[in-house]
C-alpha cells in the first residue's frame, strides 16, 4: 500500500529543519472536494440553479482562502506540486466568487455564454497540464485531475452550445471528482492519525 506522503502530495522536510509543518495536503484537498461537490450538485440540477449562491460563501472561505492557504504551506514544505494546485484552484474559487457576485452583471446578455465557456476552457486547460504531471504521483492523484479535466470540459461545452444536458454531465462527474477527492482527504488524514498508510492510493 503507497503513503499519501510520497511526492507530489507531500515533499520531505529539509534535513536539519527545526520545524515540520503539518501536511496541509488534508486542509486543500477538503476545501477544493466540499465546495465541488456543492456546485456539483447545482450543475447537475440536483439542487435547483437558482440556490448558486449557498456555494458563493464557501467558494470564497473554504474553497478559496483555506485552500489557497494550503497551497502556500506547501511552498514551506518544498512542494513544488502542491503549492501550485492548491495555490491555482484556491484562486479559482475565489475568482469564481467575484465572477458570480459582482463581474457576471457586467458581461451582456448575449455574449455571457460563450464568455464562461472561455473561461471554464482555460481552467480546463491549466488542470490538463496538472494532469501531466502527476504520473509519478498515487494513481487516485492522477484520477482526481484527469475527472476535474473533463468535468471542466463538460462544462465548458454545455456553456458554449447551451446544451444544459451536457452541464448536467459535467455535474454529475464533478460529484464523482469531489468524491475521488474527499476520498483522499480521509487517507492522508488517516495515515496523520494513525502514523500509517490505512486506505489504498494505488502507488504508480
Amino acid at each position: 500500500m503507497a503513503s499519501v506522503s510520497e511526492q507530489p502530495l507531500r515533499a520531505e522536510p529539509a534535513a536539519g529543519a527545526g520545524w515540520v509543518p503539518a501536511n496541509p495536503a488534508p486542509l486543500g484537498l477538503a476545501g477544493f472536494g466540499i465546495t465541488t461537490l456543492v456546485l456539483s450538485l447545482i450543475n447537475a440540477n440536483l439542487i435547483s440553479g437558482t440556490d448558486v449562491p449557498v456555494v458563493l460563501g464557501m467558494a470564497l472561505a473554504y474553497g478559496g482562502i483555506a485552500q489557497f492557504m494550503a497551497g502556500m504551506w506547501e511552498f514551506r514544505g518544498g512542494n513544488v506540486f502542491g503549492a501550485a494546485a492548491f495555490s491555482t484552484y484556491g484562486a479559482f474559487w475565489i475568482s469564481y466568487f467575484v465572477l458570480v457576485s459582482f463581474d457576471l452583471k457586467l458581461i451582456p446578455a448575449a455574449h455571457a455564454s460563450h464568455a464562461i465557456g472561455a473561461y471554464l476552457w482555460a481552467w480546463g486547460l491549466i488542470t490538463a497540464i496538472f494532469f501531466l504531471c502527476t504520473f509519478r504521483a498515487p494513481r487516485l492523484l492522477s484520477t482526481l485531475f484527469l475527472l476535474l479535466t473533463a468535468t471542466y470540459v463538460l462544462l465548458a461545452i454545455g456553456s458554449d452550445s447551451g446544451s444544459s444536458s451536457v452541464t448536467h454531465i459535467g455535474g454529475y462527474v464533478g460529484i464523482v471528482t469531489a468524491a475521488n477527492a474527499l476520498y483522499l482527504v480521509l487517507a492522508f488524514v488517516m495515515e496523520g492519525v494513525y502514523e500509517r498508510p490505512v486506505l489504498p492510493v494505488f502507488a504508480p
